[in-house]
């Protein structure tokens, strides 16, 4: 079992890293002492200028580089692979969305799949042998009752990012098996927190209500989400990053979750209490690939990780209210 988040110093490549969960892993490491490279490239699934705020406290710091591209653009991929030689890579870059991906489900799978692919490739060439890779809950697909354990059947996702993210760790095991590398997927459940993307319902909800304009609420307001703060999911990220570190050919999949399902009314009740006044509500009928609950059984990363899931949710949503009174 690994425990706490002091790792030796590394030279870590982070894909993804002007993301919401990326621009907090790398803050957290450059402030550990690690050499931190990130690759994004600032797609415009939402404002760039959203992704430079991210990255606007570390921009500066001796001890970051920030690679602009693409996760599909191969010899760029490779020049940075071969040049940083990364100790561990958190690959974070991904398509990510229930709802898009049902409308682009090609776009899903080249950068979810066929770039995931070519990242291990290139780092079986080089020799980048530790890697994280961020799964999600949409594995799981729909059901009701007990948490999701990691054994489970995840055969059946209701969408197409669902389904890129289950096909990543198939992916990432046979690297494990065939070229000894030791990687830990993550299944992150509904993470929220500062900087969360402007197209998830917490962001979305608190800005709709912060401008007194009515909140699109799909279905009777039952559902259940495992909503996850951010600094717990760093703290997870970095305990994979430590597991790694074990041996060779280790190859784990763990939830990163909160454990305590909150039902939608009550995020909405939340968010009333936090911005003084009351919603407007447009109930909308449930949408295609949407899924009941998400419900973690975290001890698996507990034992292995050191995971904590330290914030709770009525502490960590007043935060995030705040803060985007700050920020909006």
């Amino acid at each position: 079992m690994w425990i706490g988040t002091q790792l030796h110093m590394k030279k870590i490549l982070i894909t993804g890293a002007a993301g919401f969960i990326g621009s907090h892993v790398c803050e957290t490491l450059i402030g550990e002492g690690h050499s931190v490279y990130g690759y994004d490239n600032f797609d415009s699934y939402y404002p760039r200028a959203l992704k430079e705020a991210n990255l606007a406290g570390i921009r500066t710091a001796q001890s970051f580089r920030l690679i602009e591209g693409d996760i599909r653009d191969k010899l760029l991929l490779a020049e940075t692979i071969s040049t940083v030689k990364p100790d561990v890579v958190v690959h974070l870059a991904a398509r990510a969305g229930v709802r898009p991906s049902l409308e682009q489900p090609e776009l899903y799978a080249q950068v979810n799949i066929d770039a995931t692919v070519s990242l291990f490739e290139l780092c079986r060439i080089n020799g980048a042998k530790k890697i994280v890779f961020a799964s999600s809950s949409s594995v799981y697909g729909d059901r009701n009752g007990r948490p999701f354990r990691e054994s489970d059947n995840t055969d059946h996702p209701l969408s197409p990012y669902g389904s890129t993210k289950k096909a990543g760790e198939i992916i990432a095991h046979v690297y494990s098996h065939l070229y000894g590398f030791s990687i830990a997927c993550l299944r992150f459940f509904t993470v929220y927190g500062p900087r969360q993307r402007p197209d998830l319902a917490i962001r979305k909800f608190v800005q709709r209500a912060l401008q007194d304009e009515p909140i699109p609420v799909f279905g009777d307001g039952s559902s259940r989400r495992d909503y996850t703060h951010v600094s717990d999911i760093v703290r997870g990220i970095l305990g994979a990053i430590g597991w790694t570190e074990r041996s060779d050919g280790l190859y784990g999949i763990f939830n990163l979750g909160s454990s305590s399902p909150i039902e939608l009314r009550e995020l909405l009740a939340g968010i009333e209490a936090g911005v003084g006044r009351q919603l407007k509500i447009e109930r909308l009928p449930k949408q295609p690939g949407d899924v009941y609950q998400t419900f973690a059984d975290t001890s698996l990363a507990e034992r292995e990780l050191g995971f904590r899931h330290d914030v709770p949710f009525g502490d960590g949503l007043r935060d995030f209210i705040e803060w985007m009174k700050r920020n909006g």
